[in-house]
């Protein structure tokens, strides 16, 4: 059986952990449009290795969520979707060939003009520490 790689395995584990919050998760491109709001959608997942030895990789990886809202006024369900997933990120310890923490996480709500209807949109930013 081929190794998995950390950030992937990372990746696969925080869908399945917020799918069961149960939020609507996509990934690889945002969900087509009619699609009910509010979602969560898994951007970027950026791994930086450390010198690992001949068996172990040791690193971090940095993911970005995505949470929207149609509804402006909704800030509030935006704010506990994002710390829901805060504490989905904070809670993971270890996962089939890893283990992790999570030294840090930002978020931010911004506006998003992006579509005829204005949205709401939610960002968290974490970093993972793997061995």
């Amino acid at each position: 059986m081929a190794a998995i790689d950390p950030q992937q395995e990372l990746f696969c584990k925080l869908k399945l952990n917020i799918e069961e919050l149960g939020y609507a998760v996509y990934d690889g491109c945002l969900p087509p449009e009619g699609t009910p709001y509010p979602f969560v959608y898994l951007g970027d997942f950026f791994q930086v290795d450390d010198a690992g030895n001949k068996t172990a990789i040791f690193g971090k990886v940095s993911a970005t969520m995505h949470v929207w809202s149609n509804t402006p006024k909704n800030r509030g369900t935006v704010s506990a979707m994002l710390l829901a997933i805060k504490q989905v990120c904070y809670n993971l310890e270890r996962t089939n060939n890893f283990c992790w923490a999570t030294p840090s996480v930002s978020q931010r709500i911004i506006p998003d003009a992006s579509t005829k209807s204005p949205l709401l949109h939610g960002v968290i930013d974490a970093e993972f520490k793997f061995n």
